[in-house]
């Protein structure tokens, strides 16, 4: 099977690329060749442009690019750089996957649980809540979706992954996290009351495996773990794990002040089930955040 993956140097795509090419013949769409080249060796074809693919040849494609949504303050130009890197790719995609001949079976493409804007943590959000919140998270990811929805067709499918917290040791949340918590600053954020749905980095990759793998799927998939918690209950089980005291919250008004809008993903949240990953007979093997935690960080 050819696969071609796009955002291939992020969090997902490194360890999704290096996985995949066990089994698979994978090129990785990059802005850097040289850099990418030398962390996948020769497991993984490197391309700067998706003018060099024949998608006639392609089988699936995974969609993972699109600027980093918290490395930085929501300006307005950071919010038209975070819509377009992600709407831009995804529409290039779609049109080569519906001018080719025989296009790929497959487009997985990504998106975000931010799609249903904050929500009352008492509400259990599945792939049917259609009750979103109006707010920047759920414009993006719907326009994000709604273009990668244009390439379905009698012989494309498409899948869209609205993806949690990743957690891993290498990069994202929990990275950022880690120096605090350490140097025993770590606490609560806002009242801590807010969920976290998040997803440990291995089954984030194997879900994306098991629709490659299940051609029957297709739809929208909330990619993240069955049992998500409070950004309290979070802040507990990490200190725990770490053998650290968590006693210093981040109070909201300094969230405001470090992070502007951005702080909107550290103060609310949604608690969300991945209803037809579970339906679909898909195995986590992390379902509870003391076992992903444990292996991520012992």
């Amino acid at each position: 099977m050819r696969i071609l993956v796009t955002g291939a140097t992020g969090l997902i795509g490194r360890q999704l690329c290096g996985f995949l090419a066990q089994q698979f013949k994978v090129t990785a769409l990059t802005r850097n060749v040289d850099n990418a080249q030398a962390l996948f060796g020769r497991k993984v074809t490197c391309i700067s442009t998706l003018e060099t693919i024949n998608f006639d040849t392609i089988d699936v494609v995974v969609n993972l690019a699109g600027e980093p949504i918290a490395e930085k303050r929501w300006s307005t130009k950071q919010k038209h750089l975070i819509t377009e890197s992600r709407i831009n790719i995804t529409q290039q995609l779609v049109t080569k996957i519906t001018q080719a001949t025989t296009p790929p079976h497959t487009f997985i493409s990504g998106s975000a649980i931010g799609f249903y804007g904050r929500q009352n943590s008492l509400i259990t959000i599945d792939e049917t809540f259609n009750d979103y919140n109006p707010e920047f998270s759920h414009h993006l990811c719907n326009e994000w979706e709604q273009t990668a929805r244009r390439a379905e067709s009698r012989n494309t499918r498409v899948c869209v992954l609205r993806t949690g917290i990743v957690l891993s040791q290498d990069a994202g949340a929990l990275t950022k996290m880690l120096p605090a918590f350490k140097l025993c600053l770590g606490g609560k954020m806002a009242d801590g009351q807010q969920m976290m749905s998040w997803i440990h980095i291995d089954d984030m990759v194997n879900i994306i495996l098991h629709l490659v793998n299940n051609q029957h799927l297709s739809g929208t998939f909330n990619a993240t773990a069955p049992n998500p918690v409070s950004n309290q209950e979070f802040t507990k089980i990490l200190a725990s794990t770490l053998s650290r005291p968590a006693v210093l919250p981040m109070p909201k008004i300094v969230l405001r002040l470090l992070f502007g809008e951005m702080a909107d993903l550290l103060i609310y949240g949604q608690t969300v089930i991945p209803k037809k990953l579970l339906d679909s007979q898909f195995s986590f093997r992390f379902s509870h955040l003391d076992k992903a935690l444990a292996n991520l960080l012992r």
